[in-house]
């Protein structure tokens, strides 16, 4: 008696990924900008839990509109946020228990990546 082998392809991954071709392509088309970076403490240390809070700027000077967005960093003290890639100047807000609050002033100008670094300080009468 012969035994038949049956061989399992991947087939159905590749449809699956072939099949949503318009939802990509609207993607895609869709530049963007990436504001990423990392929140520290002293001293240097990374710091995890930090409420990052990415507001636009409202000049009125561009057509696309951006909502507020919110992030917590992870335990890396990473964070990051994809915004349309046209000209627009943006604050991000720093908050953590403990910590004075910091505030960054950033601007996008097209499809770029952005790097951010923010050193949280003790409040005064707070952590050492």
């Amino acid at each position: 008696m012969h035994r038949r082998r049956i061989l399992f392809l991947p087939i159905a991954a590749g449809v699956a990924a072939r099949g949503s071709g318009k939802a990509q392509k609207r993607q895609q088309g869709a530049e963007t900008a990436l504001l990423a970076g990392t929140v520290f403490r002293d001293p240097g240390f990374a710091f995890a839990g930090v409420q990052v809070a990415l507001e636009p700027s409202s000049d009125g000077k561009t057509s696309v509109k951006v909502k507020k967005m919110k992030a917590t960093t992870d335990g890396r003290g990473e964070f990051s946020f994809r915004v349309p890639a046209v000209a627009l100047r943006y604050t991000l807000r720093f908050q953590a228990e403990g910590f004075q609050p910091e505030t960054k002033e950033i601007a996008v100008s097209g499809p770029e990546r952005q790097d951010i670094y923010v050193t949280l300080k003790p409040a005064k009468g707070g952590q050492p």
